[in-house]
């Protein structure tokens, strides 16, 4: 089976990884980083380069799993993205990092990770990067 991994260089994503890699590597599932720019943007810091890339393939292989890294581009909506990956990959579980919010923030604004944990047609496994 397949695990979807959200990825961004951050503390949350260096937690969604290892987490995923370690549930893949206990499961021996493989694991499809997640990497997704939004369409049109010019300039997206969230958006790994190829060596970067490589080296999260390495993390990966190094814990005895196979893995890849997907930069579908998606719209307004990135669980267009996540859903096109469960559906093509037959992904068993998606795993995205959360960070801090304040109460306000969670009333006013959208997220992405609270657009997966609701909408996702799979288990989601969210964590935070150690304190």
């Amino acid at each position: 089976m397949t695990i979807l991994i959200g990825y961004v260089p951050t503390p949350e994503g260096e937690a969604a990884l290892e987490a995923g890699i370690a549930e893949a590597a206990t499961h021996g599932d493989d694991v499809v980083i997640v990497n997704s720019g939004r369409r049109g943007a010019t300039v997206d810091a969230d958006l790994v380069d190829e060596p970067a890339g490589a080296e999260l393939v390495a993390r990966a292989s190094a814990a005895g799993v196979d893995a890849r890294v997907d930069r579908s581009l998606h719209g307004a909506n990135v669980m267009d993205t996540f859903d096109a990956l469960v559906e093509s990959t037959g992904a068993r579980l998606i795993v995205i990092g959360l960070r801090r919010r304040s109460p306000v923030g969670k009333a006013l604004l959208g997220s992405d990770a609270q657009r997966i944990l609701l909408d996702a047609t799979v288990p989601v496994l969210a964590v935070k990067p150690a304190a």
